[in-house]
């Protein structure tokens, strides 16, 4: 499955249609919902329909009172939602999948309930004046391996499916505080990232755009979904309206986002600690060109995922993992919370 990386007019149009009605939905209760949501990261452009789904009121039409925290990392965004000190999260699925695998027999296991990021931004970030224009440059250059990075991950599987050896590339494992310095600087060729996060971060430091390459795993094979909202099994079970009425504002709040980015960029940058806002609008657009609106999203609709295709992402993860039981999408992804209506897009 390749992503559509270009934003047409009538697929915009045709998703603000499908979603029409969402932004005026009447409240649930008259007693809201509380609802502890978690981030992975940092607010930042990311965040734009969620923080869009507060500002516009959407979640509490859903009788919702939601309280969004941001954890320090992705695995602990999991742990919270795991142990229920988070009730839902917004983490990378991939992430979601090796941490369930390694739980004890009877441990509460997050699932999945709707994947925000159809495309995962997995990339290798180069610089073309050390030689390298396509994947197939890499043999022979270094590569920084950054410790943790989902990208990483799943780079073992990419260069497999594309013929490269791993040991022909002088791989070397870096910590994330050292990614964009250690490129900028010149002391590796490639490292491994994100779309919209490394290779925006890169430009802001100053590295000329006409010197980076963005090798995109999912342009080399990856089948890799991103992010997705994970929910605690309890709170699920317990509150499946909350869910719904969560994704539902969800959706509304990535319809705002839309229609009007401007305001969506304004509302992040005013949760942020620093940063520019030139960079996240621009961080904004590939976001929602290349992550959120791809081909399979115009055809299948919003939020849910191909078993086909999700099989052969974990087909990938396993050339990086040794899965104690292999799973398969049901095991993962619960599709039950997601309004179908709303999901479907016209062409």
């Amino acid at each position: 499955m390749r992503a559509n990386r270009t934003n047409t007019p009538s697929f915009l149009l045709a998703l603000l249609a499908s979603l029409s009605g969402l932004v005026a939905s009447p409240a649930r209760a008259a007693d809201p919902v509380a609802v502890k949501f978690a981030l992975d990261r940092p607010i930042d452009a990311v965040a734009a329909p969620f923080v869009m789904a507060q500002t516009g009121g959407l979640f509490s039409a859903e009788g919702l009172n939601v309280a969004t925290s941001v954890a320090p990392s992705t695995q602990e965004a999991i742990t919270r939602v795991a142990t229920g000190a988070s009730d839902l999260a917004l983490v990378d699925i991939n992430a979601l999948i090796r941490h369930r695998d390694k739980e004890k027999p009877g441990a509460p296991l997050p699932m999945a309930i709707f994947v925000l990021f159809n495309q995962a931004g997995y990339s290798i970030i180069a610089r073309k004046s050390r030689g390298i224009q396509t994947l197939a440059d890499l043999p022979g250059k270094s590569l920084g391996v950054v410790e943790g990075d989902p990208a990483a991950k799943f780079w073992p599987a990419v260069a497999k499916q594309n013929g490269i050896k791993l040991s022909a590339v002088k791989q070397s494992a870096i910590s994330p505080a050292v990614r964009e310095p250690m490129l900028s600087a010149g002391q590796v060729d490639a490292v491994t990232g994100s779309s919209f996060l490394s290779a925006i971060n890169l430009r802001d430091r100053g590295v000329p755009a006409d010197d980076l390459v963005l090798l995109k795993l999912a342009d080399y094979g990856s089948e890799a979904y991103g992010y997705a909202i994970i929910a605690n099994p309890a709170f699920a079970a317990a509150k499946p309206e909350a869910l719904k009425g969560f994704i539902r504002a969800t959706i509304g709040g990535l319809q705002l986002t839309i229609r009007d980015p401007d305001s969506a960029i304004e509302q992040v940058m005013s949760r942020m600690a620093s940063g520019s806002r030139e960079i996240e609008a621009e961080r904004l657009g590939v976001i929602l060109r290349e992550n959120i609106l791809t081909s399979e999203v115009r055809r299948s609709g919003l939020g849910g995922i191909d078993p086909a295709r999700f099989d052969k992402s974990i087909g990938q993860i396993a050339e990086d993992f040794k899965f104690l039981k292999r799973p398969v999408a049901a095991d993962v992804f619960d599709d039950r919370f997601l309004p179908p209506l709303d999901r479907r897009l016209i062409n």
